[in-house]
């Protein structure tokens, strides 16, 4: 019998603070990761990440695996330990190589997934990107008028701009589904809900130099200046995945957005179904 000869490869395991970034769609995520990857400590690539589609996606297959299932009548803790370390160890191992002291992976739906992504790494931490609805709304449609000769992803191009507007809050849609995981939020346990560090779109316009600060702190990383006229531009997202709808534009500097004028029936029909996010993050001032 021939000598059995194992090639291996150079493996590293995470051992960056992993930090996701979510929220909803329009609200400063790319100029976020811009400037998140400013910082020396800090690894951001920037464009939208597959590692939490993945981790979903191991999941499901799993869970319907005969053989897996099948372990699990005589030998639950072994069995589900063997997922549990493989599924910690998928996670860690993306960003094996990675030297600096964060890691920060961009996927709206880590909001939604928090509590899997802290099973597998109790360290890490959320940030997610608000922004008030309306301007959202209007961001969107402002989009699809300088590209309506191109259907949505989700064919919305034939509603009028009001069932537009409802169509795209629905649950399964751009705007309304990780709405749903932020309605969730406050069921969250309180250890949880510690993880997580909402930003609202219009402070890190009118503040950049201030948010930041506070979120470079809360991440734990050192204290570092922000040059809102020369920022590095990162990798491009792919903008034709989402049928030019939904840009993810980079600038050199932060240029504050004109704000949308939104049609007065569109913005109460907004406030109305979502009174509960304006009560949470966007408070009336009394």
């Amino acid at each position: 019998m021939l000598p059995l000869t194992i090639h291996t490869v150079g493996t590293s395991v995470m051992t960056s603070k992993f930090v996701g970034v979510t929220g909803l769609p329009r609200a400063g995520s790319t100029l976020l990761c811009q400037l998140l990857a400013q910082h020396p400590e800090i690894h951001c690539e920037g464009h939208s990440s597959p590692l939490c589609n993945t981790l979903l996606g191991i999941r499901r297959m799993v869970s319907d695996d005969t053989f897996f299932l099948s372990q699990l009548d005589g030998s639950f803790e072994t069995s589900y330990g063997h997922l549990t370390s493989a599924m910690q160890g998928f996670c860690r191992g993306w960003y094996g190589n990675v030297q600096q002291k964060v890691v920060v992976d961009k996927n709206r739906a880590w909001l939604h997934a928090v509590e899997l992504l802290l099973r597998l790494e109790p360290d890490a931490r959320l940030i997610v990107c608000l922004r008030e609805l309306g301007q959202i709304y209007g961001s969107i449609e402002a989009q699809h008028q300088r590209t309506i000769l191109v259907d949505f992803i989700d064919h919305l191009a034939d509603y009028d701009r009001f069932g537009r507007a409802d169509m795209l809050f629905a649950k399964d849609k751009a705007v309304g589904s990780p709405l749903i995981s932020l309605h969730a939020v406050p069921d969250l346990p309180k250890q949880v809900q510690e993880h997580l560090y909402f930003l609202r779109f219009e402070d890190l316009m009118d503040q950049p130099a201030a948010c930041m600060a506070h979120i470079y702190a809360w991440l734990g990383v050192s204290a570092s200046a922000i040059e809102v006229d020369k920022i590095s531009i990162g990798a491009q997202e792919s903008d034709s995945h989402y049928h030019m709808k939904y840009p993810h534009r980079q600038s050199g500097r932060i240029v504050k957005p004109d704000r949308h004028e939104i049609p007065p029936r569109i913005q109460a029909q907004i406030e109305t179904a979502c009174a509960w996010f304006y009560q949470l993050y966007y408070p009336k001032k009394s």
